[in-house]
C-alpha cells in the first residue's frame, strides 16, 4: 500500500466514521436493528448536493441534510412504535421508500458538483493539499462529533436512550415514554448518517442514487472491529472504538485490495467478500484469547 493510499484510507476511515457512530446508536445503545441508514447516506448526499448546486452555503447544506436523515430515522421510529410494525421490516421499508425519494430530490440518478464549492475549499485556499486538507477536516470533524455523542449519551436524555436499550421495562416503570426515546434515537442515528453521506458526496465531487449500497455492512463491520481491538467497557471508549474501528476497517480494505498472491489479486467487486472476512476474524478473536491467554511472566 502506497502512502497516498494509507492517506486515503485514513480520510474515508474518518468521513465514514460518523456513519459508524450512528450504526453504533441503533445496534449497540438502542438495540435496534435499523437498514434505514443504507438509504440515509445518499439521502444526505442528495440534499446536500442539490443545495449546493442552488446557491447554499457548502456547510449550511450540512445542515439540511442532518435534518433530512433525522427525519427518516423518525419515520422508521414511528413506524415500529406507533403502527407495530417489526423494527427490521420498518427501517427495510423506510430504506425502499428512500431509494425513489432520493432520486426525486436529485431529479435523477445523480448530482455532479465539479465546479462547485465545498467545505475543502477554504483548507485548500489556505495552501494545503487537496488529501491533506480533507483528511484534516474529516478528522476534526469526526473527533467533534464522537465528543459531542459521548457527551450527549451521559447527559438525562442520553441516559435514557441508553437505559431504553439496555432493559425497557425498568425505564418504562420510570416513568419514561420509550416509544418517544426510541423515535429520536433512530433519527438521530440516521441524522448522522445523513451528515456523513453529505461530506461523502462533497468529498468525492458527486452523489449518487445507489452510494448507500452496503453502509449498513461497512458500519457493523467497523463496529465490531473496533470493539474487537479497543474494547467497548464504557460509553466513551465503545465510542472511540466505533471511530478507530471505521479507520482500521477501512485500511484493511485498503491492504487487501492493494495484495497480489502470484496471478490472483482482490478487486473492489470482492469488497463484500473482505468485509464478510473481517467481520469473521474479528468475531472469532475473543474465543482465540479464550483459548490462548497471554501470560506475563
Amino acid at each position: 500500500m502506497t502512502f497516498y493510499a494509507f492517506l486515503g484510507a485514513l480520510e474515508q476511515g474518518f468521513v465514514y466514521g460518523i456513519m459508524v457512530l450512528g450504526v453504533y446508536l441503533t445496534f449497540r445503545i438502542l438495540e435496534f436493528p435499523d437498514l434505514t441508514v443504507d438509504g440515509s447516506l445518499p439521502l444526505g448526499a442528495a440534499v446536500s448536493a442539490v443545495a449546493i448546486t442552488h446557491g447554499v452555503h457548502p456547510y449550511l447544506s450540512l445542515l439540511f441534510a442532518l435534518g433530512a436523515g433525522f427525519v427518516a430515522g423518525t419515520i422508521t421510529g414511528l413506524l415500529n412504535t406507533k403502527l407495530k410494525i417489526l423494527h427490521l421490516l420498518a427501517s427495510i421499508l423506510t430504506m425502499i421508500a428512500l431509494y425513489s425519494i432520493n432520486i426525486r430530490i436529485m431529479d435523477g440518478p445523480n448530482v455532479a458538483l465539479l465546479g462547485t464549492p465545498t467545505v475543502i475549499d477554504p483548507l485548500v485556499a489556505m495552501g494545503l493539499p487537496g488529501y491533506i486538507a480533507s483528511l484534516t477536516l474529516f478528522s476534526a470533524i469526526s473527533l467533534a462529533v464522537t465528543g459531542a455523542l459521548i457527551w450527549f449519551l451521559h447527559t438525562e436524555m442520553g441516559q435514557a436512550l441508553v437505559a431504553t436499550g439496555d432493559n425497557p421495562q425498568m425505564i418504562t416503570s420510570q416513568g419514561v415514554d420509550t416509544h418517544r426515546i426510541i423515535i429520536f434515537g433512530v433519527g438521530l442515528s440516521n441524522a448522522l448518517v445523513a451528515f456523513s453521506g453529505a461530506l461523502i458526496a462533497q468529498n468525492q465531487g458527486a452523489s449518487d442514487v445507489n452510494m448507500g449500497v452496503g453502509t449498513i455492512i461497512a458500519g457493523l463491520a467497523s463496529v465490531i472491529v473496533g470493539e474487537t481491538v479497543f474494547g467497548s467497557k464504557s460509553i466513551r471508549r465503545a465510542c472511540v472504538a466505533a471511530l478507530l474501528g471505521s479507520v482500521l476497517y477501512r485500511i484493511a480494505i485498503a491492504l487487501a485490495l492493494g495484495m497480489k498472491w502470484g496471478r490472483f489479486s482482490f478487486t473492489p467487486s470482492d469488497l463484500n467478500l473482505i468485509t464478510a472476512l473481517l467481520v469473521i476474524v474479528a468475531l472469532c478473536a475473543p474465543m482465540v484469547k479464550e483459548k490462548f491467554p497471554y501470560k506475563n511472566k
